[in-house]
């Protein structure tokens, strides 16, 4: 924070949500409650989606791949998106990308309503939407900065934290009960009208057009923001340990398997939603995270602690305890994505933010989507519950691993990193 800031309030006020970015920001209400609308059709979609394919195909192994099908798109458009995100106007790419979403929604809802739904375009709907959110997060996270104060990143960040993790709780809920009683169209129905929603919200926000210092989108650009990142070598650990931890613990892929080995197929969609409703117990009372500091060192506890729950979730056998598991191992991920997305945020110079952003989707969306296929994989060799229960403690080991090759990563504190006050004085001069 700067030397003039407000102390930070203390008490249980110290523990709720800081609203200031929403009191002080126009733009950031409006990019707030589009984000809230359309995350909520996404989980509905996110749960139909291979619910539909484990009912078509029966097969664990062809629920994992769509996280095959998705991998090459979120390569070669999560660094070129970056590139573009710096590039361009940020605004447009996300109203366009936003209404490519909504299209694809169509494409799901008339398939669903043939009398012999197909299976293929299903993959082919999950490797372009992969493309189209590859685009559109770079510019997504990169915009932040730019309609939030400086001082005012950490209580954003907590902010859209707690947006996802209400459309991440109520849709995958909602999710479990419109697919088994109103069907598969009503769900792909509901996520096309919230992206029409959103897309007349984001309409309204500011332009947000290329800094003067950005490169133009190319490989040479994508490969300075590279070297950037490799520099900074506490960065890399957020990366690489997010990476690890959605890799070798993300279980959402074998979630209707797990739930029909319970015999508690009633379940699924609050298994999805366990993990969203951890996530959003921590960002009702995140207000603490304001006056932590060392946030390379909450990044690596939390991330150990979400192998853990995972691997418990895994063992057990009853499933409420399952469902209490996921739900703790959702806290622990909120945890970990707040303080990474303060240290990214807070020191990543305006030039270079949208490409830094694009491999930051990389950390956050390629560990899941090849997860997909190992939990998939792992449950069709070793069964589901060792599927889950390994990957957990593999997490741990791997995160404890690289906090020893990562000393930077567990020393920086943003009080004194020289990155943070470099943002920080642009910031100041900019508002000059």
């Amino acid at each position: 924070m700067t030397d003039d800031a407000p102390e930070p309030p203390s008490g249980l006020r110290a523990m709720l949500p800081d609203l200031a970015p929403w009191r002080a920001s126009r733009d950031f209400r409006r990019l707030w409650y589009a984000g809230l609308i359309s995350n909520f059709g996404s989980f509905l979609t996110f749960v139909a989606l291979p619910v539909q394919l484990k009912d078509l195909t029966g097969s664990a192994a062809a629920v994992g791949a769509i996280g095959a099908v998705e991998l090459i798109p979120l390569l070669v458009f999560g660094l070129y998106g970056g590139a573009l995100a710096d590039a361009w106007d940020k605004r447009k790419l996300i109203v366009w990308t936003e209404a490519g979403q909504g299209l694809l929604s169509v494409a799901l809802l008339l398939n669903a309503l043939l009398p012999h739904p197909a299976v293929w375009p299903l993959y082919v709907v999950a490797a372009l939407s992969s493309a189209l959110v590859s685009v559109q997060r770079p510019a997504l996270d990169s915009l932040w900065p730019r309609i939030v104060a400086h001082d005012h990143l950490p209580a954003a960040a907590s902010l859209n934290s707690f947006r996802w993790t209400v459309g991440g709780v109520a849709g995958p809920a909602l999710a479990g009960v419109v697919v088994a009683y109103a069907g598969l169209g009503w769900a792909y129905g509901a996520d096309l009208l919230t992206f029409a929603v959103s897309v007349v919200l984001v309409v309204r926000i500011a332009a947000s057009p290329a800094s003067h210092e950005a490169a133009k989108p190319s490989l040479k650009a994508i490969a300075e923001g590279a070297r950037y990142a490799w520099g900074r070598k506490e960065l890399l650990g957020t990366y690489a340990v997010d990476l690890a931890a959605m890799f070798l613990a993300m279980p959402l892929a074998v979630l209707p398997f797990l739930a029909d080995e319970l015999n508690a197929q009633w379940s699924l969609g609050l298994m999805y939603a366990s993990v969203p409703l951890g996530a959003l117990l921590v960002s009702l009372v995140s207000g603490w995270t304001a006056r932590i500091h060392r946030h390379g060192r909450m990044v690596v506890l939390s991330a150990a602690l979400w192998g853990l729950a995972i691997a418990a979730a895994g063992i057990m056998s009853n499933v409420w305890l399952v469902l209490l598991f996921l739900t703790v191992a959702g806290g622990c991920d909120m945890v970990s994505g707040i303080f990474r997305g303060i240290m990214w945020n807070q020191t990543i110079p305006d030039e270079l933010r949208g490409r830094l952003a694009g491999i930051e989707l990389l950390s956050y969306s390629v560990g899941p989507t090849v997860g997909q296929v190992r939990s998939g994989g792992f449950a069709a060799w070793w069964g589901v519950r060792t599927s889950v229960w390994s990957g957990g403690v593999l997490c741990a080991g791997a995160v404890g691993l690289l906090a020893l090759c990562l000393p930077k990563l567990m020393t920086y504190d943003a009080r004194t990193d020289e990155h943070a006050a470099q943002v920080r004085g642009q910031r100041a001069a900019a508002q000059v």
